[in-house]
């Protein structure tokens, strides 16, 4: 079989975001997903990055102004401001899948991943913008969203106040991945055989996974 996704070295980028680590459904779910990814590709490595446990910083004044700055001009504060950037980015682009896992707080993404965000989206790097086009620059990862939401409803009464899962997903084709699947648990704070069932379900979504 020739897989275009599958460089030298597979590469698992998996991002969790959820400050929980004792009963997080997202984790879960994600641990499962890299199993699966492990049985697939059992040569391939895995880069974790917990962003609870290692927050990424907020952008700050320094940090824009140099993502706006042609390189060979850039300051060495400014060179030391992008520098957590350059690395998150050269993770994402060297990876064959992007694994996110994540819960829904207030009907959004956490504060940290969007921190996350943040740093990789970057013009010149991961898109680009030439005559009055937008263009992704993330070619080579499939991606992977592990997603929990503490409500049910969100794929029906609730899915106005989902900004979450279009989110990411309109995010990460704006950066050129086209293909992404998603694996959601809902109701995952109500009653314990409810939130079960919904895990189980998420649970045997997963098996499909990778069957390319």
């Amino acid at each position: 079989m020739n897989d275009k996704h599958t460089p030298t070295t597979p590469t698992l980028l998996r991002i969790d975001a959820s400050a929980r680590h004792q009963g997080s459904v997202s984790r879960q779910l994600a641990d499962q997903i890299q199993a699966r990814w492990h049985a697939r590709w059992p040569q391939g490595r895995c880069i974790s990055r917990d962003l609870a446990k290692e927050p990424v910083a907020q952008i700050e004044n320094l940090t824009i102004e140099a993502f706006y700055t042609p390189t060979a001009q850039l300051s060495p504060a400014q060179r030391a401001a992008t520098a957590r950037s350059d690395e998150l980015i050269a993770e994402l682009k060297a990876a064959h899948t992007l694994l996110i896992a994540t819960p829904i707080y207030n009907f959004a993404a956490p504060a940290a991943l969007k921190a996350w965000i943040d740093q990789i989206v970057r013009m010149g790097q991961t898109f680009s913008y030439e005559n009055g086009q937008f263009q992704g620059l993330v070619l080579r990862p499939r991606a992977v969203l592990a997603l929990s939401y503490g409500a049910a409803g969100y794929q029906g009464p609730l899915a106005q106040m989902d900004f979450l899962r279009p989110y990411l997903s309109a995010l990460l084709g704006f950066l050129g991945i086209t293909e992404i699947q998603v694996i959601s648990a809902e109701a995952t704070t109500a009653d314990a055989a409810i939130a079960a069932a919904q895990r189980r379900a998420a649970e045997a979504e997963i098996t499909t996974l990778f069957a390319d």
